[in-house]
């Protein structure tokens, strides 16, 4: 019985199977290439979020605070340092040689709000592409598998003896195409559905952050009013 590789039946494949697991292939590298970025962005989101919110309780001067990280560009800020530097930011605007209302909070929260939407497009960056791979590579592959088969039986029609050596090589490259669409996809389902919690945690994890920080400036508020 001849045995074939891998390469061996890409190099025997028609050029649309040939088309097919190139793009498979290419679609699995740049998935995976996604997929590394988005756990490391995830982790230093969540080494950020961890470090900043222990400074920012452990009772440190809110202006000292904002001055430390007032420096940081925003396209570098991550979770709850983006939230507080666009809320207080905010808050010390308004009250720049007056006296902030309570009502004047209320563009606070805005900046809170505008940071939080920022932060969900940052958390969400790149995961539609593997919502995409995972969706969209396993029917890219039997396209390639049902082409493959295709062209096997049409071949029957210039043999003298149908058998099943004659067919097995072109249903052996066609199948190659379906399993590059399983390979494609499923890591990328599984990264997607995990990235996708994990955003979501992150995300609201800064909402409540952005909740605390407005309740504690609109107590400041409060008081110097009174």
């Amino acid at each position: 019985m001849n045995e074939f590789s891998v390469i061996e039946l890409f190099l025997q494949a028609s050029l649309i199977v040939q088309a097919v697991m190139v793009l498979l292939l290419l679609v699995s590298i740049i998935s995976w290439i996604v997929i590394f970025e988005r756990y490391f962005n995830l982790n230093r989101i969540k080494e950020a979020n961890k470090s900043f919110e222990k400074e920012f309780w452990s009772g440190k001067d809110l202006n000292e605070l904002f001055e430390s990280i007032n420096e940081i560009p925003n396209e570098e800020l991550v979770g709850s340092l983006r939230v507080f530097k666009h809320g207080f930011g905010e808050f010390l605007r308004l009250s720049e040689g007056q006296q902030i209302t309570i009502e004047d909070l209320e563009s606070v929260n805005r900046a809170i709000r505008v940071s939080l939407a920022r932060e969900e497009e940052s958390l969400m960056h790149h995961l539609p592409l593997l919502a995409n791979v995972g969706s969209v590579s396993p029917y890219v592959g039997l396209f390639g598998t049902v082409w493959g088969i295709i062209n096997s039986f049409q071949g029957l029609s210039d043999a003298t003896q149908a058998t099943i050596n004659a067919v097995a090589p072109g249903i052996s490259e066609a199948l190659v195409a379906t399993a590059l669409g399983l390979f494609a996809a499923i890591p990328a389902v599984v990264a997607y559905n995990r990235f996708a919690s994990d955003s979501d945690t992150q995300l609201q994890q800064s909402s409540v952050f952005g909740e605390e920080l407005a309740s504690i400036l609109y107590r400041q508020t409060v008081k110097a009013k009174l």
